[in-house]
Parts: C-alpha cells; sequence; structure tokens
C-alpha cells in the first residue's frame, strides 16, 4: 500500500467534509492504489478513470460472464434477496445484451425532444418553490427546496400520485446506503425493507396502470412489455444468429422506475445543495453570477458539477486482466474509479481547485461515461439549471444561515441540510 493511501478514509467526517486534498496525492503517488479495508483499486486520473469507463473489460456485474465460485467471489446473503434482486434488475447494474434492450426502451422518455418539452413545467416547479423559500424567510433549502424539485418531476413522469411521493426519498434514501463502502447489517435491514416496500408499491401501481394506462412511462413500460414486437439477438443460441421474442419482465420494470427515482433523487439533490455551499464560500463567483445569471448560468451548472462531484466513486469488476501503467490488476479484482478526483486532475482541467464559472468545453465525468452513461443527463441539466435560475431571480440575497454538516456517506456525498435565510 502506497503511502497517498493513509489519507484515503472514506469513514472520516474530516475526509468526507473535503476529500480533494488525498486525492491529489493519490494522484502524485500514482494510478493505482490497492485499499486494503475496501478490497479495491483506486484508480484517481481522468484519463484512466473516462478509459475504463468505457473499457469492455470491465463490468457493473460479472454474472453474464461467470458463477460467483468462477469469479472468486462469495455470494450474497440470501437474508439480503429483497435488494439484490430490486438492484439486479436495473440498468446500472446490468451490462448487454441485457443493458442494451432495457436502455432502449427506456431512452425514448429522455429524448432531447421529451426533456424539452418539460422545460415550462420544471421551470414552473422551480419557482414556486423558489417563491416558498423566499415568502418562509429561508429555512432548510435541501428539503425546503433542492428535494421537492426532482422528486416531483421523476414522480411526473413515472405517473405516482402526488399524494404517495412523500413515500419516494425516505425508500431512496435506505435503498442507495448499501452502495457505500463495507454497509452495516443494520444499512442493509434497512435497504432491505425499503426494497420490499418499494416493490410492492409499484407492482400495484403497475397492476392499476395495467387496468387504467395513461401517458406516463410505466404505460409506456407495460406497452413495451407487452409487445410483441420487442426483439433482441438470443446469446444463449451459438452459431445460427437467431433471434427470439423478448420482453420486459415485470421485475426489470420495477428496478428501472426505482433506479430512475433514486438516480433522480440522490444526484440532483446533492449537486443542488452542494453546489449553493460552493458559491456561498466563494461570494464574488456568486456576486459575478448574480450580476449575469443567464449568460454563466450553462458554464456555472457544468462547473459546480466538476468542482465537488455529487458521486465520488463509481465501482466496476475486472472481467479481464487489465494494466494500468505498470500494474496489472487481475480478473476478479474490483476497482473504484475516483469521479472527485477525476474532476479536479490538473493534467485534463487547468486550475482545477479554482472555481470556474466561465470554465468552457468542461470534459468533466459528473455523469459518468461508456454503456452506463447517465440517461437522465440532459434532465439533470434542465432542472440544475432551472432551480439555480429559480432561487437567482426570486431570492438575490440568499445566504448561509448556519454551517452545515456533511453527511456520513462517501460514495453519493451531500449534507445533512444546508440552512439559509433570504
Amino acid at each position: 500500500m502506497s503511502a497517498a493511501v493513509t489519507w484515503f478514509d472514506p469513514w472520516s467526517p474530516a475526509f468526507v467534509a473535503d476529500p480533494y486534498p488525498a486525492y491529489a496525492r493519490l494522484r502524485a503517488a500514482g494510478r493505482a492504489h490497492w485499499f486494503e479495508r475496501s478490497g479495491q483499486w483506486l484508480i484517481p486520473h481522468h484519463a484512466d478513470v473516462s478509459a475504463l469507463l468505457r473499457d469492455r473489460r470491465m463490468g457493473r456485474t460479472y454474472l453474464h460472464r461467470f458463477t460467483h465460485e468462477e469469479f472468486g467471489r462469495t455470494p450474497p446473503c440470501p437474508e439480503h434477496e429483497p435488494f439484490h434482486t430490486l438492484d439486479s434488475h436495473g440498468l446500472l447494474e446490468m451490462e448487454p445484451p441485457d443493458h442494451t434492450r432495457i436502455r432502449r426502451l427506456v431512452s425514448k422518455a429522455f429524448t432531447p425532444l421529451t426533456v424539452q418539452r418539460l422545460v415550462p413545467t420544471v421551470r414552473r416547479l422551480a419557482g414556486e418553490l423558489a417563491e416558498e423559500l423566499y415568502e418562509r424567510g429561508g429555512g432548510d433549502l435541501i428539503s425546503l427546496f433542492a428535494e421537492p424539485l426532482p422528486v416531483a418531476v421523476i414522480a411526473e413522469m413515472l405517473g405516482v400520485p402526488h399524494a404517495d411521493r412523500g413515500l419516494l426519498r425516505p425508500w431512496s434514501a435506505d435503498i442507495v446506503a448499501m452502495f457505500e463502502l463495507n454497509p452495516s447489517e443494520e444499512t442493509a435491514r434497512r435497504a432491505v425493507r425499503a426494497s420490499a416496500e418499494f416493490s410492492d408499491y409499484l407492482r400495484e401501481l403497475i397492476a392499476e396502470r395495467r387496468r387504467s394506462p395513461g401517458e406516463d412511462l410505466i404505460s409506456g413500460l407495460i406497452t413495451a412489455q407487452e409487445d410483441p414486437e420487442v426483439w433482441r439477438e438470443a446469446p444463449h443460441r451459438k452459431g445460427g444468429g437467431g433471434r427470439r421474442e423478448e420482453r420486459l419482465t415485470e421485475q426489470e420494470m420495477v428496478s428501472t422506475c426505482v433506479l430512475l427515482l433514486n438516480a433522480g433523487h440522490e444526484a440532483t439533490v446533492n449537486t443542488t445543495a452542494n453546489g449553493w455551499l460552493t458559491l456561498f464560500r466563494h461570494p464574488d463567483r456568486l456576486a459575478a453570477l448574480r450580476a449575469e445569471p443567464k449568460a454563466l448560468l450553462p458554464t456555472a451548472v457544468e462547473e459546480l458539477m466538476r468542482y465537488d462531484t455529487p458521486l465520488q466513486m463509481f465501482e466496476r469488476w475486472v472481467l479481464d486482466d487489465i494494466e494500468i501503467g505498470r500494474q496489472v490488476i487481475p480478473r476478479g479484482s474490483e476497482v473504484a474509479l475516483l469521479f472527485g478526483s477525476a474532476n479536479r486532475d490538473p493534467a485534463r482541467f487547468p486550475h482545477p481547485d479554482r472555481l470556474d464559472l466561465t470554465r468552457a468545453g468542461n470534459p468533466h465525468i459528473t455523469f459518468g461515461g461508456g454503456v452506463h452513461y447517465c440517461l437522465g443527463a440532459p434532465l439533470a441539466r434542465l432542472e440544475l439549471a432551472a432551480s439555480f435560475g429559480a432561487l437567482l431571480e426570486r431570492a438575490p440575497g440568499l445566504h448561509l444561515a448556519e454551517e452545515p454538516e456533511w453527511k456520513p456517506g462517501y460514495v453519493i456525498r451531500g449534507l445533512e441540510e444546508l440552512i439559509v435565510e433570504v
């Protein structure tokens, strides 16, 4: 273990509050570092992270090629089965051809034209939430503003009734806690419970949409499930290259909906809160943004996503031996792609520790890359531009009222709350 790895401590509150000095030490010390405490190889450089996101020798799962035993891994705990069933049938944990099939179906809801049609709705919701926060005189920016907007948008797309939307964020928080490093058994129990409850709820909603279809995404996925024209190559048939009918299963529908809701909540909420904290800590940059919001907002949103990345780490399995620098990383290993470090790499970003709201051609990897590039990136950009724009316009004196605390999680990094005054 290199000396630089001793600075990498994702369970330390001080590290979570500011991991960037440790990242600089990792980058200076090399391209791949073994981290015994999580059993992973840490990859800190932008070029390596970007390349490995697109490398087909890597995978979010290995079960499309190997059994647990063949891969040298222990099968998941049977008591955690509801979580693993939900997780393994979602896009994020799939590899082609299943990933290709499901992404093709779901991507219809996130085309540029579809997202463009949402612009008036997203701007209206953001404006209403900003106005409510202003009239209250401030409060917790996360619970009053950052959370309700993406929840409302994704729930509207899926067709979740308004009265049920309060259920979504607690379920989401409990489920995504399992993506942290070495989660506790109590974390697992909460994730299992949330997975079962969320799945049961969605199965009931799917049944209702079968009886009474609408214009929402769940109704569209039901159509895809029942459409006999949905085909794909049958990978298990060798030699003949034959085709077979392939339909979206109900479990795939449930897992897809949960993934869209979770991703829509966690990343956008944390980008909004982390971004405002960054602006409060750079008052000169905030003043410039307030002076020219229309001119600066597009590049400012990209820079805020780069400067303090909401998803700090993205894990992948090594399906065939790879070499990074002079280090061979064998099949069966797990790599931790450090998005937060890659987005501060001086080899890719001039003056990476400087917040530059005018930074052009910003090649950040906050949305990932390759086949797992974030499907909802266009929608996330729309929501972030609308939310920052609404607060800049309707709460021009917004300022920090209390110094915030960070949540204990590192992989999905966000604040407990962000208390502001207007």
